[in-house]
């Protein structure tokens, strides 16, 4: 479902596309260009690579860099700054607020949003053994592992995907007995083989725009608006907005361990939420659903429910 344009104005000749670095991140962007260049003909897209700081940084923790936001607010300082048109980013990267003067012009279609068990041992989350060391930076999976196995260690993993992947999969020495990483990124590299486990989306409810690509511009350039809302996906937008709107009642940022998944099927949307307070020792889980047009509205309904039961 691609969501037809609405915005009077002439569309670009060229696109100076902004991106990460990462070789995910430049397959993510060669993607957008394909879809661009598919329905617009005779578009030109500059592909423009910009360092970011989560990028330079790969030692220290995501929840003392600030989160995943980390990864999208150079890309969108140069937006505004003029040195690029718009620029492509994994939605669950961006703050449940964008800066002052830029939107998020196009959601494209969804990917598989769940959450892959990378392990050395078979049998899924129960075939680790004891005290089993599971690498991850994201606070929501080290919340939703309480639940599953409060037992196992979490231990900080950063990097490229191929870099966390080696350091548990082929690195003896490595301090990981399994890891956790996104479908859509392990996916999206081609290496869906070396998942273990998939893991479901009720007790690993996924961050907000998980497995979705979104790309941002400035709210007032109105012919870059119009050129990305053509490869904008209709349920896919309806369902992330739901989510953020989820991140954005709770008030949380990206290094909260919260989650929120939408999943439109006809005239009703289903919601699965999770948030817990800051050292992970109450943690609410919730589900619910609604008519579509209603998507919101059951989005800050199960804000307030988890955190009133966390709170409690």
């Amino acid at each position: 479902m691609v969501m037809s344009s609405t915005l009077d104005a002439a569309p670009p000749t060229t696109l100076r596309i902004g991106t990460r670095g990462s070789r995910l991140a430049l397959l993510q962007t060669q993607r957008v260009i394909e879809l661009l260049r598919g329905g617009n003909p005779g578009l030109q897209c500059q592909q423009i690579v910009i360092s970011t700081q989560g990028d330079r940084d790969k030692q220290t923790p995501l929840s003392v860099l600030g989160g995943q936001a980390v990864f999208a607010k150079e890309l969108q300082g140069a937006i505004l700054r003029g040195e690029i048109d718009c620029a492509v980013h994994s939605v669950k990267d961006l703050t449940s607020i964008l800066p002052e003067g830029l939107t998020l012009a196009a959601v494209l279609d969804r990917a598989d949003p769940r959450d892959a068990l990378i392990s050395r041992y078979p049998g899924g989350l129960s075939g680790l053994p004891e005290g089993a060391r599971v690498g991850t930076s994201s606070r929501r999976r080290m919340a939703q592992l309480k639940l599953v196995r409060p037992d196992v260690q979490t231990v900080e993993l950063r990097g490229n995907i191929d870099t966390r992947l080696s350091r548990v999969l082929d690195d003896a020495d490595a301090p990981y007995d399994a890891a956790i990483l996104a479908v859509a990124g392990v996916s999206r590299m081609g290496w869906e083989d070396r998942i273990s486990t998939f893991l479901e989306i009720d007790q690993f409810t996924p961050a907000p725009g998980q497995g979705a690509l979104g790309v941002d511009c400035r709210a007032d350039d109105k012919a870059t608006r119009a050129i990305l809302s053509t490869i904008a996906d209709e349920r896919t937008t309806i369902e992330v907005d739901a989510e953020r709107t989820f991140l954005r009642t709770i008030g949380g940022g990206c290094t909260s361990p919260l989650a929120a998944h939408a999943l439109v099927e006809g005239d009703i949307v289903r919601m699965w939420a999770m948030f817990a307070d800051e050292t992970m020792d109450r943690i609410a889980t919730a589900e619910d659903e609604a008519d579509v047009e209603d998507a919101n509205a059951l989005a800050e309904r199960l804000a307030r429910l988890l955190m009133e039961r966390v709170q409690e």
